[in-house]
């Protein structure tokens, strides 16, 4: 049975999931949302999920929602090898570090400055704009002398920042300003199946949105 997969294509959290299914060969079954009209505010959705956030999956019954735990729980359960998330208790806490990077200093002064216009058509206040800049500048340091933002080798992290640095860029951010992380974004649009139908069409919807809202 494919995962039912809970899901907006504009959306960098269910970009990632998206991807890495793709990378894994999961087959999932995606039920897109309206964000607009309401649709992810259904009460038969927030039952399953009370956050009623995208993208939640549901797998055999098994429910799980926030992209990231589920980026983890792809792998351990459908992966044929752990290279994407090792069980190393080192390599997998650095990757963890990575993720938590992600959701909590980059991830979230993109939503406090650039996804404000998707609420009320104006940015947020610039001292989110410095802190997404000192986010970026704290990525080109871990990418400085290494191929991958966890080590040498392709990660989940990976995926997940790949999936906020694109969404980052398409509404405007100047991501050529940090050399290091020029070059593993260009590494890894290359390098990960299926970015640019999943990803590249993703931020293209993003950033279509991002205009239409912007006053």
């Amino acid at each position: 049975m494919p995962i039912l997969l809970y899901n907006m294509e504009d959306s960098p959290p269910c970009l990632m999931v998206r991807l890495l299914a793709k990378t894994l060969g999961v087959k999932l079954e995606i039920k897109n949302f309206n964000y607009e009209k309401g649709e992810h505010k259904a009460p038969e959705f927030v039952e399953i999920n009370p956050l009623h956030t995208v993208p939640t999956i549901n797998d055999n019954g098994f429910i799980v929602n926030e992209s990231r735990a589920i980026l983890g729980y792809l792998v351990d359960k459908y992966a044929k090898d752990d290279s994407l998330y090792p069980k190393d208790p080192v390599k997998r806490t650095i990757i963890n570090q990575r993720l938590y990077f992600d959701i909590g200093t980059l991830y979230q002064p993109f939503l406090d400055y650039y996804c404000q216009v998707l609420e009320n058509g104006t940015l947020g206040h610039p001292s989110k704009l410095a802190r997404l800049e000192e986010a970026f500048q704290v990525l080109d340091k871990y990418l400085n002398g290494q191929q991958w933002v966890a080590g040498n080798s392709l990660s989940i992290a990976d995926y997940s920042i790949v999936s906020s640095v694109a969404s980052i860029e398409c509404v405007g951010f100047d991501v050529g300003r940090y050399p290091n992380v020029t070059k593993w974004y260009q590494k890894a649009q290359k390098t990960i199946p299926g970015y640019g139908e999943i990803v590249g069409h993703g931020c293209a919807l993003l950033a279509q949105f991002y205009k239409k809202c912007k006053k």
